[in-house]
C-alpha cells in the first residue's frame, strides 16, 4: 500500500465532506507544472515542444501550451505514461468511451475523480431536488459494464448518501423491463424518484411505463439526462408524460464525457434561460452566434478551466489522466455569469435566481452532422419535427440521418425513424413534419436546399431493428455515405 494514495484520497474525502477556502485560479497553472513533474507522457510533450513548464507563470504562458486531443496525446503514448508517475495503480477503475466518434477509448479514473464529480450531482440533485430534505430513490438507467456512464454515475450518487442525503441507488442499467419492475416495488417507500439515464432511452421507460400502466406521477419523478441535446418541446412532452409539474426545476441535463466526467450540468437557472432563447431564435443567434439551441449549462472554475478555440471547446481538469488543454469536438462557447444575465435582462426577462457560475453552451459535435446540399443537417432540427402533436405518440425519438444517392444518382435527405411499441407512424406525416422544422430552424437548409429536394425520405422502421436501433449500445444519429 501506498501513503500518498491514501493521503490523496483522504484528502479527497475531507474536501468533500467539508469544502474548505476557495480555489484560487491558479490552480490551473499548478496543474500544469504538477502534470509536468509526474505525467511521463506530459512531460515528453512539453519537452518536444521546446517548452520549460518552470516558464509557465501566467495565463498568458498557458496559453501557449500546445492544444491535446485523442489522436496527438492519448493514442500517441503508453497508457500507464499518461498516469501520474507512469503507473497505473492509482487508479482504481478503467471506464471506456462509447466510441461515438471512433473505437473506444480506455480512460483510468481514481475516486478522487467521482468526489470531485458529485459535486456536480449535489447541485442537481441536493441544491435542485431537494435530495438532503426528500428520501430519494435514485434509478440508474445509464448501461453499465465498462461504459463509462452507469458504474461512475452509481459512484457519484452513493457519495451524495455516504455524506448524509437520504438517497438510495438502484442500477437496473438500461435494462427496461428490470426497470419497471423495480420502480412499483420501491418507488411507494420515498418521497421522489429521479430517473438517471440517456434522453431517449428515459423516455421509452416513461412511454412503455404509461402503456403498462404505471402511475408516473404518484412517484414524483425527476430526470438526470446526459449525452444529449434536446429540445425544450422534448422536455414539456416528457414532463406531461411523467407527471412533472416543473420542467424547469425537476429535468437536469449533465455535460459529461468519457475524458474528464460531468463538465457542467442544467440549473434551473439555465434551463429558464434555454427556454427563452427557445422561442427568440434571432436573439439566440446573438448570444450563441447560430439560431439552433444548444444545451447551456454552468460550470465551476476552481474544478474545470475552459477556453474556446476555432469554435470548440477546450478544457484542463485534473483526472485519472490530467488532461491540459485538450480539445473534444463539440462546438460551443463562454459566456459570463453578469454579462448573460444583463443580456436577458435588456430585453425583458429576468430568469430565477440560481448559483453565481460562468455558462458553456455547446451544439454538440460537427462529425454528428450530415450535409446535404451545402447544409449542414443537424439532428437537434429534426428531433423537434418528431415532437409535434400528431407525431410524437407514434415514434420513439430515435431516428438515423443520412445523405444517399438515389438511382438517378441524386442526393436523397433519408432520415430513418424508430416507431413506438405497438404504434403505426405515417412516414408521409412525419416527413411533412420534419420538412416544416428544418425550414423554420434552420436557415442553411431553407435557403441552400432547392424546394423539390427538402422533403425528406422518412423509413419507418420497428423498435428495437438490430441494423438502425439495436438495444443495448449508445444511439447514433447519423450516418456517412
Amino acid at each position: 500500500m501506498t501513503s500518498s494514495r491514501q493521503d490523496r484520497v483522504r484528502q479527497a474525502f475531507d474536501d468533500f465532506f467539508a469544502p474548505g477556502e476557495p480555489v484560487s485560479d491558479s490552480w490551473v497553472l499548478d496543474l500544469v507544472r504538477r502534470t509536468a513533474a509526474t505525467v511521463p507522457a506530459y512531460g515528453k510533450l512539453l519537452r518536444e515542444n521546446g517548452i520549460d513548464p518552470a516558464g509557465i507563470r501566467t495565463f498568458e504562458d498557458f496559453q501557449r501550451l500546445p492544444l491535446l486531443d485523442k489522436a496527438n496525446y492519448h493514442e500517441r503514448y503508453p497508457l500507464p505514461e499518461l498516469c501520474r508517475d507512469g503507473t497505473l495503480t492509482a487508479c482504481d477503475m478503467i471506464a471506456v468511451s462509447s466510441g461515438s466518434s471512433g473505437r473506444p477509448t480506455v480512460w483510468p479514473r481514481a475516486v478522487e475523480d467521482e468526489l470531485r464529480v458529485a459535486r456536480r450531482f449535489e447541485q442537481v440533485l441536493v441544491d435542485g431536488f431537494k435530495a438532503d430534505e426528500r428520501t430519494t430513490l435514485a434509478v440508474v438507467c445509464f448501461p453499465l459494464g465498462t461504459w463509462v456512464g452507469g458504474l461512475f454515475t452509481q459512484a457519484c450518487v452513493r457519495h451524495l448518501a455516504v455524506k448524509g442525503c437520504p438517497i438510495t441507488v438502484v442500477a437496473p442499467g438500461n435494462n427496461k423491463a428490470e426497470i419497471l419492475r423495480v420502480l412499483p416495488e420501491l418507488a411507494p417507500h420515498f418521497d421522489q424518484v429521479v430517473l438517471l439515464g440517456y434522453p431517449p432511452f428515459v423516455k421509452d421507460v416513461v412511454d412503455t411505463g404509461l402503456a403498462e400502466g404505471v402511475d408516473w406521477p404518484s412517484y414524483s419523478v425527476k430526470l438526470v439526462l446526459a449525452g444529449e441535446v434536446f429540445s425544450e418541446q422534448w422536455r414539456d412532452l416528457v414532463s406531461q408524460r411523467a407527471g412533472i409539474a416543473d420542467p424547469i426545476a425537476d429535468i437536469a441535463s449533465l455535460y459529461g464525457t468519457a475524458d474528464a466526467g460531468v463538465l457542467g450540468n442544467e440549473t434551473a437557472l439555465s434551463v429558464a434561460i434555454r427556454r427563452f432563447f427557445a422561442l427568440r431564435p434571432d436573439l439566440a443567434r446573438q448570444v450563441f452566434g447560430d439560431a439552433r439551441l444548444p444545451t447551456l449549462v454552468q460550470y465551476d472554475p476552481a474544478s474545470r478551466f475552459f477556453e474556446v478555440h476555432d469554435g470548440t471547446l477546450v478544457f484542463t481538469s485534473d483526472g485519472g489522466i490530467p488532461l491540459v488543454r485538450y480539445r473534444i469536438a463539440d462546438e460551443g462557447g463562454l459566456l459570463r455569469h453578469d454579462e448573460l444575465l444583463a443580456f436577458c435582462a435588456g430585453h425583458g426577462f429576468t430568469p430565477p435566481p440560481g448559483p453565481e457560475l460562468p455558462f458553456v453552451f455547446l451544439f454538440g459535435r460537427s462529425l454528428f452532422t450530415v450535409s446535404f446540399f451545402g447544409a449542414n443537417v443537424y439532428p437537434e432540427n429534426v428531433t423537434v419535427g418528431l415532437e409535434q402533436p400528431g407525431i410524437s405518440d407514434t415514434v420513439t425519438g430515435k431516428f438515423v440521418v443520412e445523405s444517399v444517392e438515389d438511382a438517378d444518382r441524386d442526393r436523397v435527405l433519408r432520415i430513418t425513424v424508430e416507431t413506438a411499441p405497438g404504434r403505426t407512424a405515417d412516414a408521409a406525416a412525419v416527413a411533412e413534419s420534419i420538412r416544416t422544422e428544418l425550414l423554420r430552424l434552420n436557415s442553411e437548409f431553407a435557403h441552400y436546399v432547392p424546394a423539390e429536394r427538402q422533403l425528406p425520405d422518412v423509413v419507418l422502421r420497428p423498435a428495437g431493428d438490430p441494423e438502425y436501433f439495436p438495444t443495448g449500445v449508445k444511439h447514433r444519429y447519423t450516418r456517412r455515405s
